[in-house]
């Protein structure tokens, strides 16, 4: 079948059995001049272009002499039309304009455009064509806007995306982005060097010698490693946005996770601030000290440098990330200046000063000595890892910064798992190296020289010419040990570490103020707690948190001020090992998941190896300190709780769901491998409610026995035309789930479309349920308005019921006095809203124009009633009579809206009759029992009413108090009815024949041909006939009903047996008035039928 109706639509003419794709000039008047090239020609394949540039918006690729044929096109033929003359569904011109790959379509080729969220900072999220469009006659007469008609044929999506386009160029223009080098691989070295490079692993090297400290190094690179190896991992899984650790592990594990470590990743970061301005301040007032400079005390000049610092600091921040990138960058280049200054001054010959302190240049003595460990009093393996392994945090710098990075995919993984690299052989060449050159213990006199005969006893000071044997009882002041400023002794330049010091921690205080707002920014955006919205407002092109800078650094200049800096350092520390447990258990948890949309570009990961990360972070943070780590927990889980209970309304697809759909479906197979056994069973419902709101009333009493132990399915049948039923389906279908949810029923929502209702629920039946949790019992509502409804609907009401128990489905059909359809009243409700709505908008409006004068009075108004969107309704007919009927009808329907609610409240002490009249298999006393595990229904008290014989009343009476004591289930009374069977009264019977008076065939006083006409014209009247076969039956319904009046008019619900009509003997109108009379004029009633299969045991 051709695609195009003329026959010379190609300009070239491609044999029928060729395979090859290309775009052709399309044309229907040019003639098909080119010449067909040999089949052993090679193929040539369309180069589609992906890019945005408009020159390049549609590429044509040639087979040879197609050129010449090209450019006589564009020349004599039908040319391309401008923007303005283009029609998007003009595909019986000249010219074809909806074309891939050569072809009169709407289908679009591959575009990134399409796959991006609506607001992406990275370009505009533009609309594939639907289903619909490309499935549907293609429409005519729609009009295009000018200058949308080439993003059109490309698939650029539809020209009401070009706005969006334009402000997304103009929002993102002078906004400063980060490649991989600036912004994370040197904020991660900057901030994983720190002061502890300078001053402490000296002491730590010193104390558990060059091999275990290698391992204290290499153990906490483990960690730092497979964390990065993780993080690397969950940011090659998608675009990552702002927000750092706290993006990252929300995206991944949801926000319950992401909420709780995101607030405490913050603060630690601000705190961290504080920290590592002490730090500075700290070596500034040892200076001062030397100098004798002090200002005041060595702790309030700490407070002062501290404070000063701090907003210097603070200034760069919100002067902007550029300045503050080259404020790091100014100090990276200060840090390797004195490390390399360090390595420097390893090779320079030592000076009789500096041997009396310990330093000999490179000594393979000093190196065998110091190579096995020598731990102090109190200090072990773990004690030095838990004061080294703060060394090695800061990876996350880079990742904390995400939303002002380039292209955060591929700078994250490469600055951050670089850093860690760079860093780690920086921090074992420095231990190695001061290991190989320093003694452990010196005691900085020069007159410590070696006398003549002194056996050294294997010392290394001591074959070299020094004796510090003294340092063994007595304290010594240098040394690995003793002395923390080693590296500026070794250093070639000794002011160059202090340098590098004051580098290492403002870098770091400086990384930390900046993550800290970003972090908190990204978290309050998301709104996850609602008290902290005011801290998401951007600022400037770069969205920068001026709000969340202030607010780190008030939280900094309260710890500067506090100085109690030494008690809250554990806990920052292991605030910090807590995200990266998270991060590495994002990672295992994703790739657990097995979720198709787990895709890491970054293929350098193991889940196993990530578990082990998490588990290895959990047991650091012990390491470290332990009630540290216990208040971190007890935070976090707080934190978690609380986020848990508010719920917010956020879904970003983390892994959490994937777990949850995998753990569900396996255990949806697993059950289906299950033998069903009656212990077990529980009602499992689908009810006809239509949209689960407009029969409030039918599901509660559903949800009422269903919740919590059993499936609940509410289904909505679509009568009419396929096409607009699937649309209306399809389009209400999130809403009405979402309605449930909302409303916290624990019910599922089901619809389907059919030519006929009975259909739809013949569908549903079948189909309905998941292996063994399928529906086994029908809930519907009684049909109030039967003798006025068409026939049709009666056939299919009653077929329904047949229906299930032809497919050996419970039936329960629930009555109330008002009924159950409360559309209209939603209908008018929401008209009312409307209506107010509008109201509001006016009044607003004339208020704001109230002290307008001059010539803008009336004429203002209108103008900003045009701009809120705010129209005269056209006048039409009826329209006010409309309103005010609807008004009235609300009024009317009050007692319905409350006969909707009524099983949403807590019914009082009462009792609820069960009037077990036949076996059913026990449904009908199984689900009043689950009703009295309810809170709403605890207070009633169960009456078991069952049919008996006169003369063993009490017999009956002790047999059916014994079998409900087997199924353990308690009751207030048994009543045993043995008048069942008799006659109603007159009166009764009358109101039962005038019911069905009017459906009525009366053959037998009409001749034999007149009532078989009669019975071939309407085949759906009750025949005298039928009514005499079942008119026990029928006196058996009125019966009930006068006994139910008798008993039970008092009852808060009445459950009751359902009659059975045999299929071909009971018409659905004779079924129909059994079903009339038998609950007429009585409370709620649910009438029962199982599928006579047991439900109830007495076995264990």
């Amino acid at each position: 079948m051709s695609l195009n109706n003329s026959s010379n639509v190609f300009l070239d003419s491609v044999p029928s059995n060729t395979n090859r794709f290309q775009v052709n000039v399309i044309n229907e008047n040019h003639e098909n001049s080119a010449t067909v090239n040999d089949n052993r020609d090679p193929p040539h394949y369309e180069e589609t272009s992906f890019g945005d540039e408009a020159q390049n918006r549609l590429r044509i690729s040639f087979r040879p002499g197609n050129q010449e044929c090209y450019d006589n096109f564009l020349q004599n033929g039908e040319t391309a039309k401008t923007d303005a003359s283009f029609h998007v569904y003009d595909s019986h011109t000249n010219t074809y304009y909806l074309q891939t790959f050569g072809h009169n379509t709407m289908d679009a080729v591959p575009k990134i455009e399409y796959y991006r969220n609506t607001g992406s900072v990275s370009g505009p999220k533009v609309n594939r064509p639907s289903l619909l469009e490309i499935h549907e006659q293609l429409a005519k007469n729609v009009t295009v806007a000018p200058g949308s008609a080439d993003r059109v044929v490309n698939g650029d999506g539809m020209p009401g995306d070009e706005q969006a386009e334009n402000k997304e160029e103009e929002d993102t223009t002078g906004v400063v982005k980060f490649g991989w080098v600036k912004g994370v691989l040197v904020r991660c070295m900057l901030n994983i060097w720190g002061v502890m490079l300078f001053i402490r692993l000296s002491w730590i090297v010193g104390e558990a010698g060059i091999g275990l400290g290698v391992i204290i190094i290499g153990l906490a690179v483990t960690v730092t490693g497979i964390t990065g190896l993780s993080t690397s991992a969950i940011a090659t899984n998608g675009y990552v946005r702002g927000g750092g650790a706290y993006y990252l592990i929300s995206r991944s594990l949801g926000p319950e996770f992401g909420g709780s470590i995101g607030l405490i990743f913050a603060f630690a970061n601000a705190v961290a601030v504080a920290m590592y301005v002490v730090g500075f301040a700290e070596t500034v007032v040892d200076l001062l000290k030397e100098s004798d400079s002090m200002m005041v005390d060595p702790t309030n000049d700490i407070r002062i440098i501290g404070s000063i610092t701090v907003v210097i600091l603070l200034g760069i921040s919100v002067a902007g990330m550029e300045w503050e990138a080259k404020a790091q960058v100014i100090l990276l280049i200060i840090l390797l200046i004195a490390i390399a200054n360090f390595f420097i001054g390893t090779v320079i010959p030592s000076n009789n000063e500096k041997k009396s302190r310990g330093f000999f240049n490179y000594q393979a003595s000093i190196f065998a000595e110091n190579f096995g460990p020598s731990f102090t009093k109190g200090e072990g393996f773990f004690s030095v890892f838990a004061i080294f392994f703060p060394a090695a945090t800061g990876i996350l710098a880079g990742a904390n910064i995400s939303g002002d990075l380039e292209d955060p995919q591929d700078a994250i993984p490469r600055g951050t798992m670089l850093a860690i690299f760079i860093t780690t052989v920086a921090y074992i060449g420095v231990a190695i190296c001061v290991a190989a050159c320093v003694v452990r213990d010196a005691t900085g006199s020069m007159n410590d020289t070696i006398i003549s005969g002194v056996n050294c006893n294997g010392s290394a000071a001591c074959g070299l010419g020094y004796d510090f044997s003294r340092c063994r009882h007595e304290p010594c002041q240098y040394g690995l040990m003793n002395n923390f400023q080693v590296m500026s002794m070794v250093s070639g330049f000794g002011p160059l570490i202090t340098a590098g010091i004051f580098s290492a921690t403002l870098s770091s205080a400086l990384a930390s103020l900046v993550s800290a707002p970003k972090v908190f920014q990204a978290l309050c955006k998301d709104n996850i707690f609602k008290g902290l919205q005011f801290f998401a407002k951007g600022y400037g092109k770069n969205n920068e948190p001026l709000r969340g800078y202030f607010l780190t650094f008030v939280i900094a200049m309260a710890f500067i001020l506090i100085a109690e800096l030494n008690t809250i350092a554990p806990i920052i520390s292991n605030f910090f090992l807590a995200s990266y447990a998270l991060i590495n258990f994002s990672c295992f948890h994703a790739s657990y998941a097995k979720s198709p949309g787990w895709r890491p570009a970054y293929g350098i990961y193991n889940m196993w190896v990530s578990l082990f990360g998490a588990v290895l972070c959990c047991a650091v943070m012990f390491v470290i300190n332990w009630w540290a780590a216990v208040i971190t927990y007890v935070i976090e889980l707080f934190l978690y709780i609380y986020v848990t209970y508010k719920k917010p309304d956020v879904n970003w697809g983390s892994s959490t769901q994937a777990l949850s759909y995998v753990s569900a479906l396996d255990n949806a197979l697993e059950l289906t491998t299950v033998e069903d056994h009656v212990k077990n069973f529980r009602p499992q419902c689908i009810v006809l409610t239509g949209g689960p709101m407009t029969r409030p009333a039918l599901l509660d009493i559903t949800h009422a026995f269903t919740k919590n132990s059993g499936l609940c399915i509410c289904c909505e049948v679509f009568v009419g035309p396929r096409k607009l039923c699937v649309k209306e389906m399809n389009s209400g279908m999130a809403k009405k789930q979402a309605w449930l949810i909302k409303n916290k029923i624990k019910a599922f929502y089901a619809a389907v479309a059919a030519d006929c209702f009975r259909d739809g629920v013949r569908s549903l039946l079948q189909a309905s349920g998941l292996g063994r949790m399928k529906p086994n019992t029908l809930v519907i509502g009684y049909k109030k308005n039967w003798r006025k409804a068409p026939l049709t609907e009666i056939e299919n009401y009653v077929g329904i019921i047949h229906d299930a128990f032809d497919f050996e489905i419970g039936v329960v059909i629930v009555r109330i006095s008002q009924g159950f359809d409360i559309s209209q009243v939603l209908q008018v409700q929401d008209e009312l809203e409307k209506l107010e709505q509008e109201r509001l908008a006016l009044e607003a409006t004339i208020k704001d124009n109230e002290c307008e004068e001059g010539s803008g009075g009336i004429r203002g108004l209108f103008k900003k009633a045009g701009k809120l969107n705010i129209t005269k309704p056209t006048p039409k007919k009826d329209s006010s009579i409309n309103t005010i009927q609807s008004m009235h009808v609300g009024e009317f329907n009050q007692k319905l809206v409350e006969a909707s609610s009524q099983f949403k409240k807590k019914q009082g002490k009462g009792t609820m009759d069960v009037w077990w009249l036949f076996d059913d298999g026990g449904l009908t006393l199984l689900i009043p029992y689950i009703l009295t595990l309810r809170k709403k229904w605890k207070d009633c008290k169960l009456r078991i009413y069952v049919g008996g014989k006169i003369n063993r009343i009490e017999e009956e009476k002790i047999a059916m108090a014994s079998l409900l004591s087997k199924f353990r289930i308690k009751f207030a009374d048994i009543h045993i009815i043995g008048d069942i069977n008799i006659k109603p009264n007159k009166e009764s019977w009358k109101v039962f024949e005038e019911m069905i008076e009017p459906y009525r065939l009366h053959e037998s006083c009409k001749d034999l041909t007149t009532a078989e006409k009669l019975k071939r014209e309407t085949p759906w009247k009750i025949t005298d006939a039928e009514l005499d076969a079942v008119k026990e039956k029928s006196y058996r319904q009125v019966r009930l009903n006068e006994l139910l009046q008798e008993h039970s008019r008092a009852a808060n619900l009445i459950v009751l047996s359902l009659p059975v009509a045999r299929k071909g003997s009971v018409s659905d109108l004779l079924y129909m008035a059994w079903l009339e009379i038998l609950t007429k004029n009585l409370p709620p009633v649910l009438l029962v039928r199982g599928n006579h299969k047991n439900v109830l045991t007495f076995y264990s």
